[in-house]
């Protein structure tokens, strides 16, 4: 896998950096780069009101981006991709819309405690607006979903459960078809957060029976600013729109407004045609690479430092779950997550501390944050020595 590393012009020209925070943000290939700059220097237009030819091939590349997204993640329909900005708002769209329609004072929400603040605060908005409870599962020791208690949450009363698919900091890969499962056999709707998931597996939405799954481009290598939003036709033909304004309208009087078709109305106003673009960029660039093969590296990295870190004294690794994604959070015994991190920064080394949008996570786990590791198709063994070593550098540090 080390031959993709030059694809990514950031790398090769920071080559003192080891770049270790992808579960933040991805860089960013030549492919979609390049796919980004013909946008804007040879077609830059607006899409679907124009009769101009600029017009005709901004909107033919932005649509074939729809239609790239529904073939990666194998939806049943072009209609169930929305465009959003990003995981954050395709939540709050369906927390909007959604609870908005099918939340009262009897119903109640469930997600869990590893959830993102991104699937945590918008749930908690639309109960508080719909008087409605909201209730969390358990997250065990090992940092594993506790499935027995997250089942005696579900009951008739039951209309969402969101979940995230891979946890952002512990790593953990849960079980989405068990979920579906427990959640549909009492009629209620599953909301999958993606952002960690799109990236580290294929993602099938049909095979996972999931009712949403949202995630953000800039996860998997394409640009920020840009995410999807996939739902079930009839779920989404039901849903109001969240947002109004031009292009998700048929037409409009001072007395009322009649709405687009799906997907169009839920996505209001000039949307971000090149990051769909630079996002249908990114998805052929994974595909050309494999998604499997990807996998299978990461898991390669996963396991060495995994392995190095263990055997090191004073250093605590979080989360230990059996199904896993190529996240390291861990702990320097002694230490604040904020020092060690300055400290491997200072030997060019790029990791995330704090306590990554998981508030109630840390809570549960009474730690104030973590530092973490989370690798990518670009990471090599060498990536992984040189933070083994710079870790060990700052557990020094702070020791003396």
């Amino acid at each position: 896998m080390d031959r993709y590393r030059n694809d990514f012009p950031l790398l090769s020209a920071r080559s003192e950096i080891t770049y270790l925070d992808n579960a933040a943000t991805t860089q960013k290939p030549q492919h979609v780069l390049h796919a980004l700059e013909q946008y804007y220097r040879l077609s830059n237009s607006n899409v679907h009101r124009g009769l101009h030819r600029l017009s005709e091939i901004a909107t033919e590349a932005f649509e074939g981006a729809r239609d790239a997204v529904q073939v990666f993640i194998n939806a049943m329909d072009r209609e169930e991709i929305i465009w959003t900005r990003g995981t954050t708002e395709g939540i709050n769209l369906l927390a909007n819309s959604l609870g908005g329609m099918i939340l009262n004072s009897d119903s109640n929400v469930v997600i869990s405690q590893m959830e993102h603040h991104s699937n945590i605060v918008p749930w908690q908005l639309a109960c508080e607006r719909r008087r409605a409870e909201l209730r969390a599962a358990r997250v065990t020791e090992s940092g594993e979903l506790d499935l027995e208690h997250l089942e005696s949450l579900i009951d008739r009363n039951t209309k969402v459960l969101a979940i995230t698919h891979i946890s952002n900091v512990l790593g953990t890969v849960n079980p989405i078809m068990d979920i579906a499962q427990m959640v549909h056999e009492v009629g209620g709707v599953l909301v999958v957060d993606g952002a960690q998931g799109i990236v580290h597996g294929s993602v099938d939405v049909q095979a996972l029976d999931c009712d949403f799954y949202v995630f953000s481009g800039h996860k998997i290598y394409g640009p920020t600013g840009i995410g999807v939003l996939y739902g079930r036709k009839p779920l989404l033909q039901s849903m109001p729109p969240w947002q109004g304004g031009g292009e998700m309208i048929k037409e409009v009087t001072i007395e009322r407004t009649t709405y687009q078709d799906l997907p169009y109305r839920f996505e209001a106003g000039t949307p971000d045609i090149s990051g769909a673009i630079g996002l249908q960029a990114a998805l052929e660039y994974v595909d050309n690479v494999g998604m499997q093969a990807i996998a299978e590296h990461e898991v390669c990295l996963l396991e060495k430092t995994t392995n190095e870190l263990t055997s090191m004294n004073g250093i605590r690794i979080v989360g230990q779950a059996k199904n896993k994604a190529p996240v390291v959070s861990f702990l320097v015994e002694g230490s604040h997550p904020h020092d060690i991190g300055t400290l491997l920064d200072e030997q060019g080394i790029a990791v995330r501390t704090g306590h990554h949008c998981a508030m109630p996570l840390m809570q549960a786990l009474d730690i104030p944050g973590t530092v973490r590791a989370s690798f990518a198709l670009y990471n090599s063994e060498e990536d992984v020595k040189r933070f083994v070593s710079a870790v060990s550098k700052a557990q020094q540090l702070v020791a003396d």
